[in-house]
């Protein structure tokens, strides 16, 4: 890694990077982070982790605890309804506007095909990838860069949520399918049927998540 950036840039990059870790179900809900292993990994300093760690703290993808070390956190129910909520209010509009020839349109189909080579190598972690990459090509549906970015954001909390079920083949195997409808009903133009699908789709996925999250807390249920 280049050593030349000033500190506050290789603070952001290095959060970046975490962050991204997290997307993509590198690191999972409650795993403690070695401050060690991570410095030697990104090959920087432990102050500049140590600072990484804060930014990301205060983003709410990290928890500190003391005499404990930094820990990836867990999202209570009501980040996970308040994720919902705003997934809810994006992605609806965002299908409600959408066009056919939108360059979006082949993010998606592109993220459909590449979850099911995942399904057929039993790739459950490769297949929810792939479904945070459509969300967000649905969230480019929009042409807006700040709701983009600000999808992009909370990319990493709903990461985490989906983390809490801890069974990746059960929470994503179901909806490859239902993205690939999703995505034949916007290229049959029946956008309005499609933001239906999507209200019914997000409403089965926060429910999943929230019994995962009930059952974690209270393993006698």
């Amino acid at each position: 890694m280049k050593k030349n950036h000033s500190p506050q840039i290789l603070s952001k990059k290095i959060a970046e990077i975490i962050r991204n870790k997290v997307v993509v179900g590198e690191l999972l809900p409650g795993q403690r982070l070695s401050e060690a292993t991570l410095s030697e990994q990104l090959e920087i300093s432990r102050n500049t982790l140590r600072e990484v760690f804060r930014l990301l703290t205060q983003e709410g993808l990290l928890k500190h605890e003391p005499n404990r070390g930094v820990f990836v956190a867990t999202p209570d129910i009501a980040s996970i309804m308040d994720i919902y909520r705003v997934r809810q209010l994006i992605e609806c509009q965002a299908l409600a506007q959408a066009y056919p020839m939108h360059p979006s349109i082949s993010k998606m189909k592109q993220a459909v095909e590449a979850a099911r080579q995942c399904r057929e190598k039993q790739d459950w972690v490769g297949a929810g990838t792939e479904n945070m990459r459509f969300h967000a090509a649905i969230v480019e549906l929009t042409d807006s860069e700040r709701l983009i970015a600000f999808y992009y954001n909370i990319s990493a909390e709903l990461r985490l949520a989906f983390g809490i079920l801890n069974d990746p083949k059960l929470l994503y195997a179901p909806y490859i399918d239902k993205n690939a409808h999703i995505l034949e009903l916007l290229n049959s133009g029946e956008n309005e049927l499609a933001v239906k699908k999507m209200k019914d789709y997000l409403a089965l996925s926060e429910r999943a998540i929230l019994a995962a999250y009930t059952r974690k807390n209270n393993p006698i249920l």
